[in-house]
């Protein structure tokens, strides 16, 4: 057992951790507030947009922080509808406090957690075959099966029967709805039948992540929620989250995290600064890498949703007579984490646009078409 490993179960051993709360004397990121101007960015651009949300032109945006050089420069919330994974929770005013669902943003910690785990020697190589971290499915080891790694869940090509876009989430049709809804879930998304060669093939599958949550906690031997908050939480200073669980005590690893706007932030600006926060690499400089670099091709479109990593969507934008490589954790209903390298720029979107068919279109236009091109290009 590494160190790590071993200082962590000394810690769940003796320490009293409140539920869903990481110790507060832990450290923290106190934000270094800035102006647009100061980071090289056009304040009033960025201030029409925000009138421009509030006077309904985008509805139901929830909040907008957009970090630059590491300073917070915009930092804006707004009044709408919102609901906790499907439950309706009625009209918020928003602001620095209130948590709000990430939905698949949830994925991209995932990714966090077992490049995090993955570094200390605690998971297994991901070429290793995924069956072989659920020995109790003897019956479902078939030779097409035990060719899936976990580097194919890991980027979304396990070539796996998988629906999640022809009918609502909440539908027993949609593939993770029915997911939830099973006595088993694991053996649910491992009994799919295999309809694509494993690497071969982009099929966006909550159900992998679910697996890669399971071999988090057989593997670290704690529940993963606790897991976040020793290695990942802890550190950047995240304090308030929910973690919805199912009935069996399970997190919803592919869509259940609960998190404040500016913690959103936070997990950006770790992955843009390659995974070192307050001088302290939280996640290997190497992992992060290889998140951010393609795995899956999505599409050719010129730009949106190109390329997948590993949990990541990664793609390119316009800006003025050029264009940028971005990366992003997206969740259902306008959840974004965007990160852009080559403008030190990170911005968090959320809001309530769970109903809404024209959530990528409108995320997109305000994150690339509006936030973007407020960069000055000196400065970027």
């Amino acid at each position: 057992m590494s160190l790590p490993r071993l200082l962590i179960g000394l810690y769940v051993a003796f320490a009293v951790v409140a539920a869903h709360a990481v110790n507060p004397s832990g450290p923290s990121h106190e934000w270094e507030i800035a102006s647009a101007e100061s980071v090289g960015m056009d304040g009033v651009l960025l201030a029409d947009l925000a009138n421009d949300i509030r006077s309904g032109q985008y509805s139901n945006i929830h909040s907008l922080l957009v970090v630059r050089h590491g300073k917070l420069a915009v930092e804006e919330y707004f009044t709408g509808v919102d609901e906790r994974r499907g439950e309706a929770i009625g009209v918020l005013d928003f602001d620095a406090d209130t948590l709000h669902d990430v939905r698949s943003v949830t994925k991209s910690v995932i990714s966090m957690l077992f490049g995090i785990a993955l570094g200390e020697q605690g998971v297994p190589d991901i070429d290793t075959p995924v069956l072989d971290q659920f020995p109790q499915y003897v019956d479902l080891r078939s030779p097409e099966r035990m060719l899936i790694q976990l580097r194919d869940v890991l980027s979304m090509t396990s070539g796996l029967k998988w629906d999640e876009s022809s009918y609502p989430y909440g539908d027993l049709r949609n593939s993770e709805t029915a997911m939830d809804e099973a006595h088993d879930p694991y053996r649910f998304v491992l009994e799919q039948p295999v309809v694509a060669g494993h690497g071969r093939q982009f099929r966006y599958n909550g159900g992998n992540t679910m697996l890669l949550s399971a071999v988090l906690k057989r593997c670290m031997k704690m529940p993963v929620e606790k897991y976040a908050e020793h290695v990942l939480f802890a550190p950047l200073g995240i304090e308030r989250y929910e973690w919805i669980k199912y009935p069996s005590g399970e997190p919803v690893a592919a869509s259940g995290l609960r998190l404040l706007p500016r913690d959103l932030a936070k997990l950006g600006l770790l992955y843009l600064n390659g995974g070192r926060w307050n001088g302290t690499q939280v996640v290997p400089e190497s992992w992060v890498r290889d998140s951010l670099s393609p795995h899956a091709t999505i599409s050719n479109r010129p730009t949106g949703f190109q390329r997948y990593g590993y949990q990541w969507w990664l793609g390119t934008a316009r800006v003025g007579k050029g264009s940028v490589s971005w990366s992003a954790a997206v969740g259902w209903g306008g959840q974004r984490i965007l990160i852009v390298p080559s403008m030190d720029l990170v911005v968090v979107l959320t809001a309530g646009l769970y109903q809404d068919p024209r959530q990528t279109d409108i995320t997109f236009e305000i994150l690339l078409d509006r936030v973007l091109p407020a960069v000055r290009s000196e400065n970027s």
